[in-house]
């Protein structure tokens, strides 16, 4: 008989809050669920604010999101699920940053939040109460972790930056009015 301790209870809880919150975020992107706009919507809007091309970043973040928070969630191939959230967090904290901290005034609160939990549970693992445990940890070997939040982090950072990029060239493109009318 196995006895769970309280850690392995509380990775469930932190797995399962932080995964379904996730979950339904990127159901959002992809299916239009809960009043999200869907992958058209969400393209146009990844497009608008310098995450090209949209639909695609849509799709990114959509999947990241869904899908690594159900596989949180499950405790099932827990590094790689915890840097693809991760990952995406890190793209929405870039959006957010200029409107400060918090999320009241549309702040990376939330996102930052989000995601140093994610990373967070990439870096611990699952507990004992996951799939992973299951199935023998075949899907959350010590290596795993370096690997995916090493790879996740290096494409995060080229994603950000082009992003960034984008934006300034379309702030120096915008002159203002030399004489109001």
């Amino acid at each position: 008989m196995t006895c769970y301790d309280r850690r392995d209870v509380g990775l469930l809880l932190l797995r399962l809050g932080t995964g379904g919150v996730l979950a339904a975020h990127g159901t959002q992107k992809l299916f239009g669920w809960f009043g999200g706009g869907g992958i058209e919507g969400t393209g146009q809007y990844m497009e608008s604010v310098g995450y090209a091309p949209g639909r695609q970043s849509a799709l990114a973040a959509g999947l990241a999101e869904a899908g690594g928070g159900t596989l949180l969630a499950l405790g099932l191939a827990t590094p790689a699920a915890g840097a693809a959230a991760a990952g995406s967090m890190a793209g929405a904290t870039a959006l957010h940053k200029p409107n400060g901290f918090f999320a009241q005034e549309g702040g990376y609160e939330y996102a930052a939040t989000l995601g140093l939990a994610t990373a967070g549970l990439a870096v611990t693992g699952p507990g004992r109460l996951s799939l992973d445990h299951a199935f023998g940890h075949v899907f959350d070997r010590g290596w795993m972790v370096p690997t995916a939040l090493g790879v996740t982090a290096a494409v995060t950072a080229v994603v950000i930056g082009a992003r960034n990029r984008r934006v300034r060239r379309a702030k120096e493109g915008e002159q203002e009015a030399l004489f109001e009318e």
